[in-house]
């Protein structure tokens, strides 16, 4: 292969972390650990001893986020202090992977959310978009896409926001405020969108995947 085509290439090597956990004392006070290592852990962070509790990337089965962790902290402190009775929630969780082409979502993914109400509760809408500052510069018209699913017996509440295009990080983090309060369909639709924004898309949707419509843009 020539040097030119050596050029296009980008490589993403992920291994993933090992919690450090297996030179703490934890066998000695008795926390059961899985065979990774990680410490299971229930709604309140409590391990299966009643008063040690774990939180953060350690935990079995969470998102490995500093933010998550710094509310799991803040709300187990509260709770251990009388000062609040409040849970972190670990399914709405907006995160995003800064790829040269950003990838963002909130809950539940479709598969996730199938394994656990049933492919009939569940509505998915989909699109392509075209951003505004990409017709310029001619770059490809459906390589962006968003998806919403929603849960058909809660009147469609948003249970998954998932979009992939610039600035992703800044579009869940807004929705993220919306699905933690219910936001359902009619109310992304009900919202009124900034023209011309990438954020907008969400408040237009109207293509389910079920009926098998084209769900590709052209034009901003």
């Amino acid at each position: 292969m020539s040097s030119n085509c050596w050029s296009l290439l980008q490589v993403i090597f992920a291994i993933g972390r090992d919690p450090c956990t297996s030179s703490i004392g934890l066998d000695k006070v008795g926390v059961k650990t899985n065979k990774s290592g990680f410490i299971p852990v229930d709604e309140e962070e409590s391990t299966n001893v009643s008063n040690i509790y774990a939180i953060g990337d350690i935990c079995e089965g969470k998102p490995e986020l500093t933010p998550v962790a710094i509310q799991a902290g803040r709300l187990l402190a509260n709770r251990l202090y009388g000062l609040g009775k409040e849970r972190t929630d670990y399914i709405n969780v907006p995160t995003t992977v800064f790829t040269p082409l950003e990838y963002g979502c909130i809950g539940y993914s479709e598969e996730d959310a199938i394994k656990k109400f049933g492919e009939d509760k569940l509505e998915v809408y989909h699109t392509n978009f075209w951003p505004l500052e990409w017709t310029v510069a001619k770059r490809p018209e459906n390589s962006c896409y968003a998806k919403l699913i929603c849960l058909i017996p809660e009147k469609e509440k948003v249970i998954g926001l998932h979009v992939l295009g610039p600035n992703a990080g800044e579009i869940t983090q807004g929705y993220a405020v919306a699905m933690r309060l219910g936001a359902t369909k009619a109310d992304f639709d009900a919202t009124i969108g900034i023209h011309p924004t990438c954020s907008e898309t969400f408040t237009t949707m109207n293509v389910t995947k079920r009926s098998g419509m084209d769900m590709q843009q052209a034009g901003c």
